[in-house]
C-alpha cells in the first residue's frame, strides 16, 4: 500500500506538471516537468523554513524512496527497451565504428579527465577529495544519459547520422560505465583488493557480451513467439514478459541488464517488426512504448528536479558545482576529439559534428542514481550535489539549446 501511495503521488504530480507545462511553458516535456518541479522544491524548502512541518510527510516520502533501486533496477530497463524498439539497425550498423569507439574508449578517457583536473583544482576551492573519489565521480558522470539524450533528441532536428551516433552511444555506453565505476567503488571500499587489468577486461566482457548475448536470445524468442499469433495484446505482453523476465535474468546472473534490454530491443524492433508482425501490431507495439516512454520520463524528471529536497545545504556547493560543469564539458571535448584524432573512422568527422556532439552529450538519472549508490563517507555529499549541479546543467542550458546549437552549426557548414 505504501509504494502503490507513493506511485499514486508521483503520477499525479507528473500529470499536473506536464499540464501546466504544455499549457504554460510550451518546454520539451520532461524538461519543462524537471524545471516545474525544482521550482516547487525551492518554494517548499523556503516555505518549510518558516513553518517546519508543512512538507516533512513529503520530504520523507522522497526519502524513504531508493532512487537508485527505482531507476537503475526497474525504470532504466523500461526506458531503453523503448528507445532501442525505435532505432533502425541499418542506420546503427552504419555508424558502428563511432558508436563502439565513444561508448567505450571515450568513457575511459573522460573518466581519467574529469579525475585529473578535479583532483588538482578541488584544493584551490578549499576542498579536499582523494584521487580515487575524484575517479569516482569521473566514472559516474561520464556516461551519457539514453534517457535525457533520446528525449532531447525528438525535438532537435538533426541529420539522421548524427542522430544516430548521439542516441547509439548513449544507450550501450552505460553497461562499460557502470562496470567501471563498481570496479572504482569497490577499490573505495577496500583499498588493499587486486585490481588488475586482465579483472577489469573480464569484467567488461561478462557484463557486455553476456548482455547482449541475452537480449538477443531473448529478442529472437519474443520475435518468433509473436510470429506464431496474430494479436496484438499478447504481442504486446510478450515485449512486457523481455524486458521484466530479461532483468531478471541478467540479475541472477550478474550481467548488465542495460545492454540485455537494448540488444532485446533491437531485435524485436528490427528483426521482429520485419518478421513477425502485420501492421496492425506494429502500430499498437508502437503507441504502447511510446506511453511507457513518456510516463516513466515524466516521472524519472520529476524525481530529479525534487532531489533538491534530499539534498542538504546544496547552496553551499555551487563553487565546485561550476567548476565541475567546466570540467566534465573539457573532458566531453577530450573524450570525442582524441579518437576522432586517432581512429581512422569510415567517415570523416567535421569540427561542427564534434561540437554538437560534446554539446549533446547530455547527463541525466543514471549518474544520480549511482552517485546515490555511493557508501556513506565524508566525500558523498560533496559528489551528490556536484553531480546534481552537472545534471540539472546540462539537462536545462545544453537540453534546451542542442537543437538551435545543431541547426546553427551545420547550417555554417554548408555555407
Amino acid at each position: 500500500m505504501e509504494l502503490y501511495y507513493s506511485f499514486s503521488v508521483l503520477i499525479v504530480l507528473a500529470s499536473f506538471f506536464a499540464y501546466l507545462n504544455l499549457r504554460y511553458l510550451k518546454l520539451p516535456s520532461t524538461i519543462g516537468i524537471m524545471i516545474i518541479a525544482m521550482v516547487t522544491s525551492i518554494l517548499m524548502v523556503i516555505t518549510g523554513n518558516l513553518f517546519p512541518k508543512t512538507f516533512s510527510h513529503f520530504s520523507a516520502l522522497l526519502q524513504d524512496v531508493d532512487f537508485t533501486e527505482v531507476l537503475m533496477g526497474a525504470m532504466l530497463n523500461f526506458l531503453l527497451f523503448a528507445g532501442a524498439i525505435h532505432i533502425n539497425l541499418k542506420d546503427l550498423r552504419e555508424q558502428r565504428g563511432p558508436v563502439i569507439i565513444f561508448s567505450t574508449v571515450s568513457v575511459v578517457i573522460s573518466t581519467f579527465a574529469v579525475a585529473g583536473l578535479l583532483y588538482y583544482i578541488a584544493p584551490l576551492l578549499h576542498i579536499e577529495l582523494p584521487f580515487i573519489f575524484c575517479l569516482l565521480f569521473g566514472a559516474l558522470i561520464s556516461p551519457t544519459d539514453p534517457i535525457a539524450v533520446m528525449g532531447v533528441l525528438k525535438e532537435a532536428k538533426v541529420r539522421k547520422s548524427l542522430e544516430t551516433k548521439v542516441a547509439g552511444e548513449s544507450l550501450f555506453n552505460d553497461g562499460v560505465a557502470v562496470v567501471v565505476f563498481a570496479v572504482i567503488l569497490q577499490l573505495t571500499q577496500n583499498s588493499e583488493m587486486e585490481i588488475s587489468i586482465a579483472h577489469i577486461s573480464w569484467l567488461l566482457v561478462k557484463e557486455a557480451v553476456g548482455g547482449f548475448l541475452l537480449g538477443t536470445l531473448l529478442g529472437i524468442g519474443a520475435s518468433n513467439a509473436i510470429r506464431k499469433i496474430d494479436d496484438y495484446k499478447v504481442s504486446v505482453l510478450i515485449t512486457l514478459s523481455v524486458v521484466m523476465g530479461g532483468y531478471l535474468i541478467a540479475h541472477s546472473i550478474h550481467i548488465s541488464g542495460p545492454l540485455t534490454m537494448v540488444a532485446a530491443g533491437l531485435v524485436i524492433g528490427n528483426y521482429g517488426k520485419r518478421t513477425a508482425m502485420s501492421e496492425t501490431t506494429k502500430d499498437y507495439l508502437n503507441k504502447f512504448w511510446e506511453l511507457i516512454d513518456e510516463i516513466l520520463n515524466a516521472v524519472l524528471f520529476l524525481f530529479i528536479g525534487f532531489e533538491l529536497l534530499i539534498i542538504q545545504n546544496i547552496s553551499g556547493y555551487w563553487v565546485i558545482g561550476a567548476v565541475a560543469i567546466l570540467i566534465v564539458l573539457f573532458s566531453r571535448f577530450l573524450s570525442i576529439y582524441i579518437p576522432v584524432l586517432l581512429v581512422p573512422f569510415k567517415n570523416k568527422f567535421s569540427n561542427g559534428t564534434i561540437k554538437i556532439l560534446v554539446w549533446g552529450g547530455l547527463r541525466g538519472g543514471v549518474s544520480i542514481a549511482l552517485a546515490l549508490s555511493m557508501d556513506e563517507s565524508p566525500y558523498k555529499a560533496t559528489l551528490i550535489a556536484t553531480t546534481y549541479f552537472v545534471v540539472v546543467f546540462s539537462i536545462i542550458v545544453q537540453g534546451l539549446t542542442v537543437g538551435k546549437f545543431a541547426a546553427r552549426v551545420l547550417s555554417a557548414e554548408e555555407v
